[in-house]
């Protein structure tokens, strides 16, 4: 799964990467502690152009009538997103990119502390996370909203946990967009075994208030 993550790299910047138009209403950056419900960038197609876009970080089903009307949808596993009602219609029509510099994920100890770990790319620059997003309106409330696609973790991440989020190359995001016609279907699997480098980090992180650049150093 993914449930926490950190963005560095300005707006201007991931337009320029993207080839994306900028909203105006972008997140602030740097951000070493994006949590569920946040706002988050992310990239779609709308009309042939690519926008950056500001989303909240949980899908809301056009189905429910609040925005705690069910359970919070950060994740859509990539083996049932086609067929699970709040996630088919995205899955075909709706994809995103979410990129990050890192994301964070927890194993635990002896005595069932929980201990964060940091996971980023190999090399040097962002990664890009496989999304699906959903509009939502209700009662005047109205958000743009998204979920991160997760699959089996590759064997470096087991150790940590057994899921991660599906890690797009840069050759691929076109595809997950639709921009080059079917296939994304094919992209939802493990990302390469060297894709990634992961270490240690201190607890700070483990609450959702905590901020700043120590959040991602590495502890012994």
């Amino acid at each position: 799964m993914c449930g926490r993550f950190a963005i560095t790299l300005p707006p201007d910047a991931m337009a320029q990467l993207f080839k994306a138009v900028p909203g105006n209403d972008l997140p602030a950056v740097p951000n070493y502690n994006v949590c569920p419900t946040n706002r988050v960038h992310a990239v779609l197609g709308v009309e042939g152009q690519r926008r950056l876009s500001a989303m909240r970080w949980g899908f809301l089903p056009h189905w429910y009538k609040t925005t705690n009307g069910g359970p919070l949808l950060i994740n859509a596993r990539a083996e049932t997103i086609a067929e699970k009602p709040a996630f088919k219609a995205a899955c075909r029509e709706r994809r995103c990119l979410i990129p990050v510099s890192g994301f964070y994920e927890w194993t635990k100890d002896a005595e069932d502390n929980r201990l964060p770990w940091y996971i980023q790319p190999a090399e040097d620059g962002p990664m890009v996370f496989a999304g699906v997003w959903q509009d939502w309106e209700r009662d005047g409330e109205a958000y743009r909203t998204c979920a991160i696609v997760t699959c089996a973790a590759n064997e470096q991440m087991a150790a940590i946990h057994h899921r991660m989020p599906v890690i797009l190359a840069p050759e691929d995001w076109g595809k997950w967009l639709g921009e080059e016609g079917k296939g994304a279907a094919n992209l939802m699997v493990p990302a390469p075994e060297d894709a990634l480098r992961v270490h240690r980090v201190g607890v700070a992180v483990n609450s959702n208030r905590a901020s700043g650049p120590e959040l991602i150093e590495p502890i012994d």
